[in-house]
């Protein structure tokens, strides 16, 4: 046991120091006017810029709320420092985090980490949680509406999403509202189909109830009454009439013929691409034999082979090769 603690403690002091390098990296935080940066480099200061600022006035008129709170940004190129930001336990697929309490995102940088989504659409999905969970106090926000209203604030919905819940509704993978607060522990193709639904939700509530409806949800929350207590204060139905609802208005949008033609449309994509493919590589053909041809105008291609000091006088057709 005496010999294990002198190696317990140069562990923890490698660890210490490897944690201090990586904090290190970071260059002295950028301050501007709703946030303060975090980044090395300085080539995202301007998207950053911008996506915030139209965030933050799409949050404010939605929900209310003033945002004079400056969170910290982080555009992060090193896993380990996205891991303790983030506080571990984080999706593979996941490629931005928020913390709240900490007034805190974190966004894996485009020059290190393939994030198929862009950059602005991360940075205002995470603000759009700071943003929730500052207005419900703190509370517990069903994940269901976190993820939706994020993602409504961001317009990130695609054909992928709806392709994802014309598959849901046809196959019966429609998820339970509250089972989606589980969404860190599903695959990849799970937490799409809990993604798109919590949008459509979320979509849903603002179509049907309008934004002060949703403003009452969250002060609801914030007053202690309960996710279940506050919807129902907030549109007189509970979570499960809610939910009954909105899967009556899924199976209308989405079901067999919505499958048919998304599935439809990628085919019509998918040819699309191949014909424009093959005319640009006919263009090319065509201007090649078009050089081809340009270059033998300056090229002889009358060989002779009778007399070699009169080689006219000799006719071609005489030539004793051809015997």
């Amino acid at each position: 046991m005496r010999r294990s603690i002198p190696l317990i403690f140069a562990v923890l002091v490698c660890i210490g120091l490897c944690s201090a390098a990586i904090y290190a990296q970071q260059p002295p935080p950028l301050d501007r006017d709703y946030y303060i940066l975090h980044s090395n480099s300085p080539r995202f200061t301007g998207l950053v810029d911008s996506a915030l600022a139209e965030t933050r006035l799409r949050l404010i008129d939605l929900l209310g709320d003033s945002l004079s709170y400056r969170p910290h940004v982080y555009i992060v190129e090193d896993p380990a420092l996205f891991d303790r930001l983030s506080g571990g336990g984080f999706p593979d697929w996941g490629a931005a985090a928020a913390v709240p309490r900490r007034r805190l995102l974190a966004v894996k940088s485009p020059d290190a980490f393939n994030l198929n989504r862009s950059l602005n659409e991360l940075l205002a999905h995470e603000f759009a949680h700071l943003a929730v969970a500052e207005k419900a106090g703190y509370k517990a926000v069903p994940r269901w509406f976190d993820e939706g209203l994020a993602m409504y604030v961001s317009m990130e919905w695609s054909w992928s999403d709806n392709l994802a819940m014309s598959r849901a509704a046809v196959f019966g993978q429609y998820l339970p509202l509250n089972e989606i607060d589980r969404v860190n522990s599903f695959g990849a193709s799970k937490a799409h189909v809990a993604y798109a639904q919590s949008y459509l939700a979320v979509e849903y509530l603002f179509d049907q109830y309008g934004p002060e409806a949703v403003r009452d949800f969250l002060d609801g929350i914030a007053d202690g009454l309960g996710p279940d207590r506050a919807l129902r204060v907030a549109i007189g139905r509970n979570l499960e009439r809610f939910e009954s609802e909105l899967k009556i208005y899924l199976h209308r949008h989405y079901n067999i013929v919505s499958l048919f033609m998304d599935t439809i449309y990628f085919w019509v994509a998918l040819a699309a691409v191949v014909v424009i493919a093959g005319i640009s590589q006919l263009k090319k053909r065509r201007e090649y034999y078009r050089k081809w041809e340009d270059e033998e105008k300056y090229q002889s291609t009358d060989f002779d082979y009778g007399d070699p000091n009169n080689p006219e006088k000799i006719d071609d057709e005489d030539e004793p090769w051809r015997s």
